[in-house]
């Protein structure tokens, strides 16, 4: 296995341009929109407030998202060498220990944040957080094995942040089993799309010796496991919804799944080239089905 060699962290400051680019923006609508459907899925309730909204997608993007995105970037600068050099560690512009104890102190304060929230959402909060650095940092470092690292992040991107999302409705309460069911089977799910994001460093992966999914695999097994990853569980929350007499919006899902298994399969005649596409396309309609399950489970329009 070959090595790259350890990325120079000199000692310096960094802009904060660089620091926003740590906490990479990108990648903050997946909890976002994961608090948002679990705000939905409590129904009307004592918690429904702008400042509950503002506060919580707030909590579950910027602070926790952002803070995993930071620890990930500090604890993977030399695989970044490789598969993104350009990134703020590796390119310098975040030298020395900057990284490290901005991830620290955006840890503190996300954890703090949450405390104001409520008991369930401080909970759900350090469960994210644990994840988040388990994931990335010695000795667990989860994110060695595709079937454990991805778990972790589908975990606490989408079904934490579900339960945040409802507990802050429910006036910091925890949800309802049904709420609870259906945030599991998505977050699920989300380990397929995870499996897909990995698609992009694959060389890097193989160079660090990260066994990711497509590294393990190859591309094309490995769309065929996030494939079934993404299918099976919301086939699960059709049956659930159905059997909760909320057929209206299992056939909502039903309609988005139908168009993702369309998606799927153009996607598995040429993983490498077209798991892009997929990330954009079917994953789109994934989170649309989200969010119509949590309009049935919140029984807006009853």
């Amino acid at each position: 296995m070959n090595q790259s060699a350890p990325v120079n962290v000199a000692v310096g400051r960094a802009s904060p341009g660089a620091l926003l680019e740590l906490l990479k923006p990108i990648t903050w609508f997946p909890p976002m929109w994961a608090f948002v459907c679990g705000w939905v899925s409590a129904g009307p309730g004592t918690g429904i407030n702008g400042w509950s909204l503002l506060a919580g997608i707030a909590l579950t993007g910027p602070l926790v998202c952002g803070a995993s995105q930071v620890v990930n970037d500090w604890y993977d600068r030399d695989v970044d060498a490789v598969n993104e050099p350009h990134r703020p560690i590796p390119s310098g512009r975040a030298p020395g220990n900057v990284a490290l104890w901005f991830a620290l102190v955006w840890t503190l304060f996300a954890q703090s944040w949450a405390l104001m929230l409520g008991p369930w959402v401080a909970a759900a909060t350090f469960v994210g957080l644990l994840l988040a650095w388990a994931y990335s940092a010695p000795p667990l470092r989860l994110k060695m094995n595709g079937w454990w690292g991805n778990s972790a992040v589908a975990l606490s991107y989408e079904g934490l942040a579900w339960v945040t999302g409802a507990a802050i409705v429910l006036g910091g309460d925890l949800p309802s089993a049904p709420i609870l069911i259906i945030a599991l089977l998505y977050s699920i799910g989300a380990h397929g799309i995870m499996t897909l994001n990995d698609f992009k460093s694959v060389e890097g992966d193989l160079q660090m010796g990260i066994r990711s999914l497509p590294a393990q695999l190859g591309r094309e097994r490995a769309a065929k496991v996030a494939c079934v990853f993404m299918l099976l569980p919301q086939l699960v929350v059709i049956a659930l919804l159905m059997r909760w007499q909320l057929a209206p919006y299992a056939a909502a899902v039903t309609t988005v799944v139908v168009a993702q298994c369309l998606a799927m399969k153009r996607l598995l005649s040429d993983p490498k080239q077209l798991a892009p596409w997929y990330n954009a396309t079917g994953v789109s309609l994934y989170v649309l089905g989200m969010m119509s399950a949590a309009v049935g489970l919140g029984g807006w329009f009853v």
